[in-house]
């Protein structure tokens, strides 16, 4: 009985001399700072997710709403092109190509 009374007395005296160097260390001023810089750049990766978020969410709900339509039509331009185009080489008249820069002079 006498030994575990020494146990207890030398592992209570180790974790007073752990706690107190503990103790020491978490209260420097490199500690502080350490923290304070820590807490400062989870704040920062914080707002800086739910912006990319938020500019993610309003980039993909406007090609949704916008981006469908515009390939529909651009779709159907193009047969139109394609149509009109073997249309006037069964009517054997020159197929006119639409210019994108035409010269004006």
């Amino acid at each position: 009985m006498a030994s575990l009374g020494r146990k207890n007395q030398s592992l209570s005296r180790s974790n007073e001399a752990s706690d107190s160097i503990l103790s020491r260390v978490s209260d420097s001023s490199i500690a502080r700072k350490g923290k304070s810089a820590a807490c400062d750049a989870a704040y920062v990766a914080k707002r800086l997710m739910k912006s990319t978020g938020k500019a993610a969410w309003i980039v993909a709900t406007s090609f949704i709403v916008l981006g469908p339509p515009l390939i529909i039509e651009m779709d159907r331009e193009a047969q139109l092109n394609e149509l009109e185009l073997q249309q006037s080489s069964l009517l054997g008249t020159p197929a006119s190509q639409p210019s994108i820069m035409s010269p004006s002079f």
